[in-house]
């Protein structure tokens, strides 16, 4: 099958670069950097470099809070690169609000992208003002806990169906020597676990309450000290996670050493680096193994500054349709774990927790990320007082909960 798919690619490819007036060479800013991440965007320069032009990929270590802010500053200093990433949401908004993006509105309408988009909000999240200003390339869902299953076989447990019984396994793997829980010192993963938590264990009403209309009566309700219980849960699991990198915590999932992470969707990219099969060396529980699943549609997006040669903007043109394209689409996600953008891709040679996540975006279960409904300083709070929490037991949930509220009301 993938020797089909990448005739079909580099036919489409050829296509394009017959239309192209020159081949150019052009830089592509990101933080894909771990095992399966560099194997999916090798995929989108292959794809790009097919058409005669050049992918010159300008990968930034660390996660996208490390890149973004280096990525901002070239933009605004005047030293932009060709095509950059950024997640789904109001992060480039400024960025566009200052005339520095330029907008993809025509190429869009051109190849009918509103038709075959699989999740609308998605381009709602790339348009100002009527315009649309950048590309999905994927559907990151965050909302997934990732288990290995020889742990708790090891650990003489059965594997959990849910975030009960994997709390309540937490004993069992502690003594036979498990991490139950595996989390990066990172503060967006802290972040990332409590509004999981949020999600999945409060449902989809509250998560909305609380991120998307700003309800400080909510944030401060009973509901969300359930969930507030849940995280301190977290944290005592999570104690002896002593790994900074989020794949760094994968990896203890994928070596045996810790029972489960709480991790988005490309995390699966690192089992399938490593070989694992999905329902058999691992499990992958939506939504906690919550009975009624919800994802969020969280991802990935390239966005174009504006540049003042005109080749490299006939380029990013080019580069803006391949990444869009369904042989892209397919090869990009199958090595990335997340979810194709696009609602007509042959899906046949998903594994099992990618039909997980087909199934739950057919039935439109999904909410907004928290990056699409907040901004960029409210998410950077949100991240410092999760951080402090999740780093110790010094911190009441009480008090956290009170400073949680303090700063949702103070959100824009």
């Amino acid at each position: 099958m993938m020797t089909s798919i990448r005739s079909v690619l580099w036919a489409s490819a050829a296509v394009l670069a017959a239309g192209s007036a020159s081949a150019e060479d052009l830089e592509v800013t990101h933080w894909w950097t771990s095992g399966g991440e560099a194997a999916a965007v090798a995929e989108l320069a292959k794809a790009f470099d097919a058409t005669g032009n050049k992918w010159i990929d300008g990968a930034i270590a660390g996660s996208g809070s490390t890149a973004r802010p280096i990525m901002i500053s070239r933009i605004t200093g005047g030293d932009p690169m060709a095509a950059t990433q950024f997640n789904h949401g109001r992060q480039a908004e400024e960025l566009v609000e200052a005339g520095l993006m330029r907008p993809l509105t025509e190429l869009a309408g051109e190849e009918g992208w509103t038709d075959v988009i699989a999740a609308p909000g998605l381009l709602e999240s790339c348009t100002l003002d009527g315009d649309l200003y950048c590309v999905p390339v994927n559907i990151h869902s965050h909302p997934w806990l990732w288990l290995s299953n020889k742990a708790f076989e090891d650990a003489g447990v059965p594997v959990p169906t849910n975030w009960a019984e994997f709390v309540a396994a937490g004993p069992a793997l502690e003594a036979a020597g498990k991490i139950p829980l595996a989390m990066g010192k990172q503060p967006w993963q802290a972040w990332t676990a409590f509004f999981v938590l949020t999600l999945s264990l409060g449902g989809p009403d509250l998560y909305t309450k609380v991120f998307t209309e700003k309800d400080t009566d909510a944030a401060a309700g009973p509901e969300m000290a359930a969930v507030w219980a849940a995280a301190d849960d977290a944290r005592k699991l999570a104690a002896k996670s002593n790994v900074q990198e989020w794949n760094q915590a994968t990896n203890l999932v994928i070596g045996d050493e810790a029972g489960g992470q709480i991790m988005g969707d490309w995390a699966q990219g690192e089992f399938q680096v490593a070989g694992e099969v999905a329902g058999q060396d691992y499990s992958c529980l939506p939504g906690l193994g919550q009975p009624e699943p919800y994802l969020t549609t969280a991802g990935d997006a390239f966005y174009f500054p504006a540049l003042s040669d005109d080749a490299k903007t006939e380029a990013q043109t080019q580069l803006a349709s391949v990444i869009f394209s369904r042989e892209a689409q397919l090869a990009f996600n199958l090595k990335k774990g997340s979810l194709p953008v696009r609602k007509d891709v042959d899906v046949e040679a998903a594994n099992d927790c990618m039909r997980k996540g087909l199934e739950i975006l057919a039935k439109g279960d999904l909410v907004p990320a928290t990056d699409q409904v907040l901004s960029p300083d409210t998410t950077t709070q949100m991240q410092d007082l999760m951080i402090e929490f999740f780093s110790g037991t010094d911190m009441s949930v009480e008090d956290a909960q009170a400073r949680f509220t303090e700063i949702l009301g103070d959100a824009y």
